[in-house]
This record gives structure tokens, C-alpha cells and sequence, in this order.
């Protein structure tokens, strides 16, 4: 017989059954995490049995329910209801004093704080789309009331989801929601205009949509897996008078680098306006 004792798992609490939540869940199961130790409270009836029925995670119609002797709870609701789901949630968390992971875009560590009241040690968290398929990035930040066994924690199931990044002002929650919590949409918003572009080029769709999204694709992976900054891989690109170099003088005419700039601007904006409800 083997001395090696079998890992033990926290049980976890995800409040909301939706989207991300799924995405988490896939990606603690493919992490060893035994179906078992994962509570989802969902009242919407096809969610929560879907969930169970695809990971064997167990389902509750409440929050209280879910998160009852859980040592974590994933807080994955709509930021508009949080309030609601949260303050019924305070007793628990005052006996339990868990760890709360938030992942609502615009809801301040502050404000969880009071709804849940101070047994509640808080990190919020914004992940983005493609942590559906384990290729996200999420941004993460902890007040001092989170120590550092919290902060693993944390850290180990958003990396269920893809790449993690601690910010240590959470002001700048706003900004990391701005870049990669809206990114996404503004990549697919490129991918529409190139494909727009190419069909008004003659090529047919079913075409231009394959050479967008695998052109895409391979310039993603080439930004994570090069040593070499985005920069200098475009430069690598641009030969001197060729067509990379007039395509790229087009966008810099129409103030491309400003254009994004003061996206990313207004994105933040709109978020701080958010937090401060």
C-alpha cells in the first residue's frame, strides 16, 4: 500500500450557472477536480440539470444551498442582481467566512464587502470569453483581507480557464476589463471588416472567412508563443514598399494606434462609472 495520501479538495460554491461558470467548472474537472466537491446554484431548471448532467457536478435551486460548508464561492451572476443574491448570503459567509471570488465586471470589493459583510475575505476577478475554451486570460485583485493561501487559491481555479495577471490597485480592474474583458469583441470586429474587405476584393465569403479567422489564429499564437514583442513580429512582417507596408500606412492615416486608444479610454470609463453604480 502506497503512503501517499490522496489529494484532498475544498468543496466550491459557484453561484450561477451560466456561460462562465461552465467554463470554470470544464476546467477544474480537466484539472482532477472531483465532480463531486463543485455545488452550482441555479434556478433556471435546464441550466443546473444541463450542468450536472455533463460534469456530475451537484445541483441547488438556492444560493444558501450551494454554498453551505463550501470553502469557496465563485460569485458568477449578472452584476444587476449581485446585491439580491449577496445580502441573503451574509449570515453563511459571517460562520463560514469564506473566500469570494467575484468574476462581475463593475462591482467593487467594497460593495461585496458590505452586502456580504467582513467574514468574507474578496478577490475580484474578470476572465473573458475564451476561457470557454481554456484559452482565456483573467485579471485578478485581492485587498489585504485575502492572504496568500487565498490568493493561490484564487489563482488556481481562474488558471483552470487560461492565463492569469494580478493587478495590485483595483482601479485598475477597470482597465483590465477595458483590454481583455472586451477584447474579444474588438478582435471579431476586425475579423468583420477584413472579411467585409476580402468579399469586396472578389474572393468568395466562405473564403475570406477561412483566410481571416486562420490569419487570426496564427498571429495569436505567434504573439504567445515568440519571444518577440508585438512590434517587432510586425515589423518582421512589413517589408520596405511591399503590401504589408501600404496596408499598415492606410491604418496609420486614419489614426489607427489613437482609434484604439481611445476605445481602451472609453471602455474604462464607462467601467469606473459602473463601480461607482
Amino acid at each position: 500500500m502506497s503512503d501517499t495520501a490522496a489529494p484532498r479538495f475544498e468543496p466550491i460554491a459557484f453561484i450561477g450557472g451560466g456561460n462562465m461558470a461552465r467554463s470554470l467548472i470544464a476546467g477544474l474537472i480537466r484539472q482532477g477536480v472531483p465532480a463531486n466537491t463543485i455545488h452550482v446554484a441555479e434556478p433556471v431548471d435546464a441550466l443546473r440539470e444541463q450542468l450536472a448532467l455533463d460534469f456530475g457536478v451537484k445541483g441547488h435551486v438556492t444560493a444558501a444551498e450551494a454554498a453551505e460548508d463550501c470553502a469557496t464561492w465563485v460569485l458568477a451572476v449578472k452584476p444587476q442582481v449581485m446585491a439580491e443574491v449577496c445580502v441573503p448570503l451574509a449570515p453563511l459567509a459571517k460562520i463560514l467566512q469564506p473566500l469570494v471570488v467575484s468574476i462581475a465586471a463593475g462591482i467593487s470589493r467594497d460593495r461585496l464587502r458590505q452586502w456580504l459583510g467582513e467574514g468574507a475575505a474578496v478577490v475580484r476577478a474578470m476572465p473573458n470569453t475564451p476561457a470557454l475554451l481554456g484559452a482565456g486570460v483573467t485579471g485578478l485583485y485581492a485587498g489585504n483581507d485575502v492572504d496568500a493561501e487565498g490568493r493561490a487559491r484564487a489563482q488556481a481555479l481562474l488558471s483552470s480557464a487560461g492565463q492569469t495577471v494580478w493587478v495590485e490597485d483595483e482601479s485598475l480592474m477597470d482597465a483590465v476589463t477595458a483590454v481583455s474583458g472586451s477584447g474579444p469583441a474588438y478582435v471579431f470586429l476586425l475579423a468583420e471588416a477584413m472579411q467585409a474587405a476580402a468579399v469586396a476584393q472578389g474572393l468568395p465569403e466562405s473564403a475570406a472567412t477561412t483566410l481571416v479567422a486562420q490569419t487570426l489564429l496564427g498571429a495569436s499564437r505567434m504573439l504567445t508563443e515568440s519571444e518577440e514583442s508585438a512590434s517587432e513580429l510586425r515589423r518582421r512582417v512589413t517589408s520596405p514598399n511591399g503590401t504589408t507596408q501600404a496596408a499598415i500606412e492606410a491604418f496609420q492615416a486614419g489614426d489607427f494606434e489613437a482609434l484604439v486608444g481611445r476605445a481602451i479610454e472609453a471602455a474604462t470609463r464607462r467601467g469606473r462609472a459602473l463601480s461607482a453604480g
